[in-house]
């Protein structure tokens, strides 16, 4: 079953984050195994994931470390303010992503 474009997004932010903390560990001196691994992964990633969504990505990146962020409750779970209830029920319709109205990172929802 296919994924949808913001499944993979958080997908791409996890692989990331798990090479950011590769790269942490290596710079303290251990040995990190899978690294080319996560690379490729991450690359398969980019490909299958459309390009605007890449660079809103990339845009969100340079001011957050994690530029995706759940949604729970009602409450952005980056900055925790909270998002209008029309929000939750545009969420469902997988052709648009939400983005927070006070901090701009992309949302999920988290039940």
């Amino acid at each position: 079953m296919p994924k949808s474009q913001l499944e993979l997004l958080v997908l791409y932010q996890d692989v990331q984050l798990m090479l950011h903390e590769a790269e942490e560990q290596e710079n303290m001196g251990f040995q990190v195994e899978g690294r080319k691994n996560l690379e490729n992964a991450l690359k398969e990633l980019a490909d299958t994931i459309q390009t605007r969504y890449i660079r809103t990505y990339d845009r969100l990146k340079t001011r957050h470390t994690r530029p995706i962020a759940p949604v729970s409750n009602d409450v952005c779970l980056g900055c925790f303010a909270k998002q209008p209830t029309s929000y939750k029920a545009r969420a469902w319709d997988d052709k648009q992503i939400i983005t927070c109205e006070h901090c701009g990172r992309i949302l999920y929802w988290i039940y």
